[in-house]
C-alpha cells in the first residue's frame, strides 16, 4: 500500500477489513479520518489498543453486506488481503462506488491468483492448539478483478505485481494490486 500511490492524505478512508491495525495505524497517521472495518470482534479490540488517536472509528461489519457507510463519504477505500474472502466481488465494487465521492480511489491488494493456484492460501497458527488453520478463500482472476471493477464503474489506474525481494524470478508474483478511480 505504501508504494502505490493512493491518495489518502488529509482525507476520509474506510478501510476493510483491518484486521489487527497494522494498515490502520499507517492510514491514521495520514488521513483525516479513518473508518476502519472488520468482521472480527477480537481483530477490532486488538486493533483498538494499538491504534489510540481520535481520527480512527472501529466497526464491526462483514463486507458482503451492505456498509454502513453514507453515500459518497469517504475519499479512498483501502482493503489488503481481504478479497481472496470473498466470493462474489461485484457488492463489494459497487458498495465502493457508493460509499466513494466523485475523484475517489478504491486501493486493493491481495494474494496473487498465481500463488494460490499454486497453493498459497491464507492461514493461521492457532495459539492454543498450535495447529495451522487454513482460512476460506476464493481464487479470482485477474480479470474478475479487473471487469469487476470497470462493471462498477472504477477505471484502472495502476496494476501491479509484487514478489519478495529475494525471490527467484521464476516464483510467480505474491500479491496483485489495483488501484482504481471512481469518476
Amino acid at each position: 500500500m505504501r508504494r502505490v500511490p493512493v491518495q489518502i492524505e488529509h482525507l476520509d478512508v474506510l478501510e476493510l477489513g483491518s484486521g489487527t491495525g497494522k494498515n490502520t495505524e499507517f492510514l491514521a497517521a495520514h488521513a483525516r479520518s479513518v473508518i476502519a472495518m472488520d468482521v472480527s470482534e477480537g481483530m477490532i479490540a486488538r486493533a483498538h489498543q494499538r491504534i489510540p488517536t481520535s481520527n480512527v472509528r472501529f466497526i464491526l461489519h462483514d463486507v458482503r453486506d451492505n456498509w454502513p457507510v453514507k453515500p459518497a463519504s469517504v475519499d479512498a477505500v483501502v482493503a489488503n488481503l481481504i478479497l481472496e474472502h470473498v466470493h462474489d466481488l461485484a457488492p463489494v465494487f459497487f458498495e465502493a462506488t457508493r460509499v466513494l465521492r466523485p475523484g475517489g480511489q478504491f486501493f486493493f491488494c491481495e494474494l496473487h491468483p498465481y500463488r494460490q493456484l499454486a497453493g498459497g492460501q491464507a492461514h493461521f497458527v492457532d495459539p492454543n492448539t498450535g495447529e495451522t488453520v487454513h482460512v476460506e478463500a476464493h481464487v479470482h482472476t485477474v480479470s474478475e478483478y479487473v471487469n469487476g471493477a470497470i462493471e462498477a464503474g472504477f477505471t484502472l489506474l495502476s496494476l501491479g505485481e509484487w514478489k519478495e525481494e529475494d525471490a527467484d524470478p521464476a516464483t510467480p508474483p505474491r500479491l496483485i494490486s489495483l488501484l482504481l478511480g471512481r469518476g
